[in-house]
C-alpha cells in the first residue's frame, strides 16, 4: 500500500514526489517513458530560475538525480486504469497493479506538430512549441506563429513585443481583432507546407500562393492534447480533454489531485508545474493525515 502513487515523470510529477518523500510518505512515480516530460524537447531553458542556460535534457537529468538521491521510488510502467474504492484506489498498469491512498495525475500534455520533412530535424534551431519557453531567444527577429486557438491570439502579441516582425497563419475560425498591431501580418486560410533549413530555420513556404517567408523562427501553436486515457474516465475535463481543478488541484474523486500541463490553467511552464506538484502533495499529505 502507497500513500501517494503519482502518474507521470514530469517537473510536476517528480515535485510531488520529492514533496511527498520528504514528508516521511511511501511514494511511488509512475513514469511511461523518460523522466523530465515536454521539457526533454527543449534546446535551451532559460527561465527557470537558479539553472540558466539549461538544455532541456540537462534539466531533466537534475530532477531525476534529485529525487533518487532522496529516495523516491520511481517505476517505468504506463499507468492504464485508475479504479476508485473510496479510501483507497487502484492504478493498474500493463503489467501490475498498485493500491493506494491518494494519487496524483501529473500526464501532461503532447504537444502537436505538423508533420513536415524537416521539423522534427529543426526544433531548437528555429521550430519551437513553447512562446513562452523560447520567444526571448528571437527578439528584433522575424517569426511566424502557426495559430490554432484563442491562446495563440495571446501568444502572437507576446511574440509582437520583442520581435521585429510576426506572421500569424492560421486555417480555421479565430477573432485575430486584437492582431492589429503594425508588425504583426495576419495570413488567414493558409497552412505551412514546408519548412526550409540546414542547420537552421531558414523560411517557410506557405500553401496560399506558395509564398515562401523568410524567418528565423517558427512556434507551432496548436491546440495541446492531454495525456489522457481509462485513467480519467470519471474525472470531470474540459472538452479538450484537460482535467477541471482550480488552485487547490483537487479533482471531482477524493483523494486524486492533478498537477501540471494536464490540468485546466493558463500558463504551462516548467515553473507553474514544479508549483503545481508542490501544492498536489501537500494536498494529498493533508488529505491523508486528516483520514488517519
Amino acid at each position: 500500500m502507497y500513500d501517494i502513487i503519482i502518474i507521470g515523470g514530469g517537473p510536476a510529477g517528480i515535485t510531488a514526489g520529492i514533496y511527498g518523500k520528504r514528508a516521511n510518505k511511501k511514494v511511488l512515480v509512475l513514469e511511461a517513458n523518460k523522466v523530465g516530460g515536454n521539457i526533454l524537447k527543449a534546446h535551451m531553458v532559460d527561465n527557470y530560475p537558479a539553472v540558466p542556460h539549461s538544455t532541456g535534457e540537462k534539466l531533466g537529468e537534475l530532477f531525476l538525480k534529485q529525487a533518487l538521491d532522496l529516495g523516491v521510488e520511481i517505476k517505468y510502467e504506463r499507468a492504464m486504469e485508475l479504479i476508485d474504492n473510496n479510501d483507497t484506489k487502484i492504478i493498474q498498469t500493463l503489467d501490475n497493479m498498485y493500491e493506494t491512498k491518494t494519487v496524483i495525475i501529473a500526464t501532461g500534455n503532447d504537444r502537436k506538430g505538423i508533420a513536415l520533412p524537416n521539423e522534427k530535424e529543426l526544433v531548437g534551431r528555429g521550430v519551437s512549441y513553447c512562446v513562452h519557453c523560447d520567444g526571448g531567444f528571437f527578439k528584433k527577429k522575424d517569426v511566424a506563429i502557426i495559430g490554432g486557438g484563442d491562446s495563440s491570439i495571446d501568444n502572437t502579441l507576446y511574440l509582437a513585443d520583442i520581435c521585429n516582425k510576426v506572421y500569424f497563419i492560421y486555417n480555421g475560425k479565430l477573432d485575430v481583432s486584437k492582431l492589429d498591431k503594425p508588425n504583426i501580418e495576419v495570413i488567414a486560410n493558409s497552412n505551412v507546407k514546408e519548412i526550409i533549413g540546414d542547420k537552421v530555420l531558414e523560411s517557410i513556404i506557405i500553401d496560399k500562393d506558395n509564398r515562401e517567408i523568410k524567418v528565423s523562427g517558427l512556434f507551432v501553436d496548436k491546440a495541446n492534447v492531454p495525456e489522457t486515457s481509462l485513467l480519467l474516465r470519471n474525472i470531470k475535463q474540459t472538452d479538450t480533454g484537460f482535467i477541471i481543478s482550480d488552485e487547490s488541484v483537487k479533482t471531482n474523486i477524493d483523494g486524486v489531485f492533478v498537477a501540471g500541463d494536464v490540468r485546466t490553467k493558463s500558463l504551462r511552464q516548467v515553473a507553474t508545474a514544479v508549483s503545481d506538484g508542490a501544492i498536489a502533495a501537500t494536498a494529498a499529505i493533508k488529505y491523508i493525515n486528516e483520514k488517519n
